[in-house]
């Protein structure tokens, strides 16, 4: 810990060095320890809510600038090609992306060593990440749900086939042969993947040090009229949208940008002051933590991106199976047809289902009520409230653990102070092959006689994804759970 601590402390000074401030004076001298943080933020240990991040070190108004961050201070491909050797060798591959090219000039300058003069911020950075690229078998199969399991393998696919595209333009840096394997390769995707933030001169984004300190915050539910964003954007033909923060996956209308800015970005890269700036997204109370918004993501999302997850996500959803008739009977896209986080239906999908519902000659005479958001008529509702009901119940019977199981097994894992006696808590629980399957993984099909067992490295990291996994799958069967349970509420109200 006192390492660490002087680790950190090295950091900063390093970042105070380079012009990194959170002072709101523009004319602070940026040349003592106290410059860099210490007006506005401090780094403090949030245990239940991000682990390590910033806080308030007093009171902030929303709004406020809390951190700038010079162009000079950011870690970009610009940056880091200013070394001839780098530059050429990457001109000779002009096939990769501009992300594998930044991966490529982060494992450089991790070869680089003290040389490097971004030496105080790699030392800094996580030495392992739970994004979904790196789960292994095992954890993979933890998710259950084939959405979650085919989109980790995506996600492994694509790490091993970039890693591949790049090998050769590694091979021509010389570099070092633990730098060359794709345990480091995805390492360093992983830290670009999760730590990166939107600059406009390069999609592949930068690496902004103490500015990647701030934990995640998720954009709350738009206080609006109409239910759902995603149907003013399902319905209408948008011709302009605006990329918001580097979000690959946010689009917002371009005329609705000024009602959306601020509850999306809390910071960007101003020209005018030719520094990344931070601002301050709500207000906050001395010791409390400052968060950042990153983005909508939902849960599946962050763990690809970030590897974490939210307890309480108002962004995450749940698909679930439907009949192709449903997607054919109306002009909804698929992806705006789930369940919201508290398991009530989204705008769209009980649209399709309330025309899937109604006779195909009569649709065109009661669209107009389906796309205002009413009700067709009383027995309209009724089928499909039950149909919603049966195919969430349908699908929560033929996952191999249930929510019960997973809460025990999630306590177990929490409560625990030591492997052996998680091992004992668990003795009894019905979803024992799924713990004998992480043994087995392991060579450790006896482990179970052991007093005072402890875990390989490699064991402990794989435990800590499988958590992270049945945290995941437990999330995803509570939505379907409160669906059931808000189906049969208004089947209930039409019985009175």
């Amino acid at each position: 810990m006192e390492q660490e601590q002087q680790n950190l402390e090295s950091f900063l000074t390093w970042a105070a060095q380079l012009g990194i401030s959170d002072s709101t004076s523009t004319n602070q001298p940026q040349h003592s320890f106290s410059a860099c943080l210490g007006s506005s933020l401090c780094v403090s240990h949030f245990p239940h809510s991000g682990g390590r991040g910033l806080g308030a070190v007093r009171d902030l108004r929303r709004g406020e600038i809390v951190l700038r961050v010079p162009k000079s201070a950011l870690m970009t491909r610009e940056s880091v090609m200013g070394d001839k050797k780098l530059c050429i060798a990457v001109n000779k591959h002009s096939s990769l992306s501009s992300a594998q090219v930044l991966i490529v000039c982060l494992l450089y300058e991790m070869g680089n060593g003290k040389t490097s003069r971004w030496h105080p911020y790699l030392m800094h950075l996580p030495h392992t990440y739970d994004i979904l690229a790196m789960f292994g078998e095992f954890e993979k199969r933890a998710l259950q749900v084939d959405e979650a399991i085919w989109v980790t393998e995506k996600a492994i696919l694509k790490a091993k086939t970039e890693w591949k595209e790049a090998h050769a333009l590694m091979e021509d840096l010389m570099f070092k042969p633990q730098f060359l394997t794709f345990k480091a390769w995805v390492w360093a995707a992983a830290t670009i993947s999760s730590r990166t933030l939107h600059i406009p001169w390069d999609e592949a984004g930068c690496l902004c040090p103490v500015g990647d300190l701030f934990n995640y915050d998720a954009p709350g539910e738009e206080p609006s009229d109409i239910e759902d964003l995603e149907h003013l954007l399902s319905s209408t033909s948008i011709p302009d949208t605006i990329l918001l923060n580097g979000d690959k996956n946010t689009m917002v209308d371009a005329e609705q940008l000024d009602s959306h800015s601020q509850r999306l970005t809390d910071g960007g890269f101003e020209e005018d002051v030719n520094a990344y700036c931070f601002y301050a997204r709500a207000h906050y109370k001395k010791g409390d933590q400052v968060l950042l918004c990153y983005g909508t993501y939902t849960n599946l999302e962050l763990l690809e991106h970030y590897g974490f997850l939210l307890p309480e996500n108002p962004n995450d959803k749940v698909f679930i199976p439907l009949e192709s008739a449903v997607y054919s009977s109306t002009s909804w896209s698929k992806e705006s047809l789930y369940i919201h986080h508290n398991g009530k239906p989204s705008f769209a999908l009980l649209a399709a289902l309330r025309l899937w519902a109604t006779p195909q000659n009569k649709r065109r005479s009661v669209g107009h009520l389906v796309y205002s958001g009413s009700q067709v008529s009383a027995d309209n509702e009724v089928f499909i409230m039950k149909w919603l009901s049966k195919t969430c119940d349908a699908v929560l019977k033929n996952l191999p653990t249930s929510i019960e199981e997973d809460t025990l097994l999630l306590n177990a894992m929490d409560n625990s102070q030591d492997f052996f006696t998680f091992l004992e808590i668990t003795k009894l629980m019905s979803s024992r092959d799924e713990i004998y399957t992480f043994l087995e993984a392991y060579n450790m099909k006896d482990a179970h006689s052991f007093t005072g067992l402890d875990l390989s490295r490699k064991a402990r990291r794989s435990m800590d994804r499988w958590k992270l996994a049945v945290q995941w799958r437990l999330k995803y069967k509570k939505v379907l759970f409160d669906c059931i349970s808000y189906c049969n509420e208004m089947l209930d109200s039409f019985m009175k």
